[in-house]
């Protein structure tokens, strides 16, 4: 894959690796920090704290019953995709109260996965949003849950309100391999995104 136009901003030339900021954002409990331990070629850092009945009324565990843990600032790990590129992944918190630190989150970052449950897609509308605001480029991964249903692609795409060309994949996000592909989506997706932008000057 041709890497070129993927470095930070005003990061110098050089024959090192090239490092991209790259967010996992989402809703609560769509796996974000599922994926970053999963895919990192680190031990991740995590900031997981227990749910107590002391957040009952305010962390909305519908649909996620079994959840145990939450993010409570973010999650970091990185990935080499090869020599030549370098990902930064950091998982953001999904609970509302904790949306305050997804600005400063966002900051430098080149790109964003947006993972969905699809048993859930109200708890994605905020992300997706989000990255509209933050004028992030993104993808869309499904993530696949044991009891979740098959629905088609194009049937997601329209029911998030999610244009055309923003990518829409389905992922296990407890998979290595499956994260890595929807990480090397999001790359192909900015190079595109780059291509195009040239195009039109």
């Amino acid at each position: 894959m041709d890497l070129k136009g993927f470095d930070h901003p005003g990061r110098p030339g050089g024959s090192g690796p090239r490092s991209v900021k790259v967010m996992i954002a989402g809703g609560f409990g769509t796996g974000k920090t599922t994926m970053v331990r999963s895919v990192s070629d680190i031990k991740p850092l995590t900031t997981e704290e227990t749910l107590t009945q002391a957040s009952a009324d305010v962390d909305h565990l519908i649909g996620v019953a079994d959840k145990t843990e939450t993010t409570v600032s973010l999650d970091f790990g990185k990935i080499s995709l090869n020599d030549s590129l370098m990902l930064y992944l950091f998982g953001t918190p999904g609970q509302e109260r904790f949306w305050f630190l997804w600005n400063g989150l966002f900051k430098g970052a080149l790109g964003a996965v947006v993972l969905v449950d699809t048993r859930r897609l109200a708890s994605s509308f905020r992300a997706i949003e989000e990255m509209e605001r933050q004028n992030v480029p993104f993808v869309v991964a499904l993530n696949v849950f044991p009891d979740s249903k098959n629905y088609p692609v194009e049937e997601i795409r329209d029911a998030l309100d999610i244009p055309e060309n923003i990518p829409v994949v389905a992922c296990d996000a407890r998979d290595r391999a499956s994260s890595r592909d929807v990480l090397v989506a999001l790359i192909q997706h900015l190079k595109d995104r780059s291509a195009v932008a040239m195009e039109s000057r």
